[in-house]
């Protein structure tokens, strides 16, 4: 039973997916829904999920009240390799659900099929919107 004001506990749910053109690497996921979305993001070669990465970007947006469609952010850490992905990806997340989104991103597209093009960044960045915006709407609908 909750008390005053009390949020409900949430539970992490953790994921691993394929980064698309590399099926070789996993995009590993730790992602909290609450009021609010805290998605943490990396990435490890398939069967070693004890490989080492720099702390990466940490980025918090929140949906902007007066105009739907954009997201508003702020840059808590920046780590200028993945600044920019990090960035985009907690705005479209705001934007999309409408809640204000935390994300942690320390991910690596080297080892992705052409190195990490623009290209392949879309990719991971259209998968993993997709991922999120599904556990978000399962979430709200239990």
């Amino acid at each position: 039973m909750m008390q005053n004001n009390e949020q409900p506990s949430a539970v992490p749910l953790q994921l691993s997916i394929s980064l698309p053109r590399a099926p070789d690497t996993n995009i590993c996921l730790h992602l909290t829904i609450t009021n609010c979305i805290q998605l943490f993001l990396t990435t490890a070669p398939k069967g070693d999920l004890s490989n080492e990465a720099p702390l990466g970007s940490f980025v918090y947006a929140l949906p902007d009240r007066i105009n739907q469609g954009q997201a508003l952010s702020t840059p808590l850490y920046t780590y200028e390799s993945s600044v920019e992905f990090t960035t985009r990806l907690a705005k479209a997340l705001a934007r999309k659900t409408q809640k204000p989104v935390y994300v942690g991103n320390s991910m690596s597209f080297a080892s992705a099929g052409m190195g990490g093009t623009v290209e392949e960044e879309m990719e991971g960045l259209k998968v993993v919107i997709q991922v999120v915006i599904d556990a978000v709407q399962k979430n709200s609908a239990s």
